[in-house]
């Protein structure tokens, strides 16, 4: 069995890649340093992760890959299921021992299993998107937070920075305590420290909020509740359209 360590990051992985084919040697298995090895192993070699390398690898698979194949190779790193990397690997290594492209060769299992990932995270991506909820700070700002099953908060950022360019805003996940900060020209990966504890919450306090929020809380309320017709609820489809998962987030949902 031959293993590869690596900082379990995509820029690693594509190390990785470059180092099976410098040493002509391919892994069995993908580990960090902090993962415990197994009791008997052939080979063990460390990726040392090198941006040149990485870029080069991409280059190359640029040649081979389309647009669209090549994001969802970048969208499905994002899951974070187990042995994704190891998926990815065999996948771009098919990419480049084949003479042609193999992004639609759905009779491979890994090809398929990829695709429907890739799908998995795209959906929640868009979401994320939908049931994406603001709210406006004291000083000005809109915060959200979110808490999606995968790590998409990265694919929703060129959409809000777009969406919402006229207005400061922070979106933080709260399940990977990471956000993005935006103040009208530039995004900012950021982290709350634990002076900012109180916002792991997701919700403001009242003492944080801007004066017209809560007003326009109770507004949004109110109307949530005037268009629900009580005749025709039907929770089991509220449920399926609205994921029960979102409603601690969702301002028509607080008490």
């Amino acid at each position: 069995m031959n293993i590869f360590i690596y900082d379990k990051t995509f820029e690693g992985l594509l190390n990785a890649i470059f180092d099976a084919y410098s040493r002509k040697t391919f892994p069995d298995l993908l580990l960090s340093e902090d993962e415990t090895l197994p009791l008997f192993y052939d080979d063990l070699h460390i990726v040392y992760t090198d941006n040149d390398k990485a870029e080069r690898v991409w280059n190359g698979l640029m040649k081979k890959l389309s647009r669209p194949a090549l994001s969802c190779l970048a969208a499905s790193w994002l899951s974070e299921l187990p042995e994704i990397d190891l998926l990815i690997f065999r996948y771009i290594r098919k990419s480049i021992d084949s003479p042609c492209s193999i992004e639609l060769n759905f009779g491979d299992n890994d090809v398929l299993e990829l695709s429907q990932i890739w799908k998995k995270v795209h959906r929640e991506q868009h979401r994320i998107i939908q049931f994406l909820r603001f709210q406006k700070a004291m000083d000005g700002t809109f915060f959200a937070a979110i808490e999606p099953i995968y790590n998409v908060l990265s694919l929703i950022v060129p959409h809000c920075k777009d969406r919402f360019s006229d207005q400061k805003w922070i979106i933080y996940d709260l399940k990977r305590e990471y956000g993005y900060y935006y103040d009208l020209s530039s995004v900012t990966e950021i982290q709350f420290e634990n002076s900012s504890a109180h916002l792991l919450s997701g919700i403001l306090d009242k003492n944080q909020m801007h004066p017209d929020e809560e007003l326009f809380q109770k507004l949004w309320k109110e109307y949530f509740k005037a268009i629900n017709i009580k005749e025709r609820n039907n929770p089991k489809l509220h449920r399926q359209n609205l994921p029960v998962r979102f409603w601690k987030h969702l301002t028509e949902k607080q008490k």
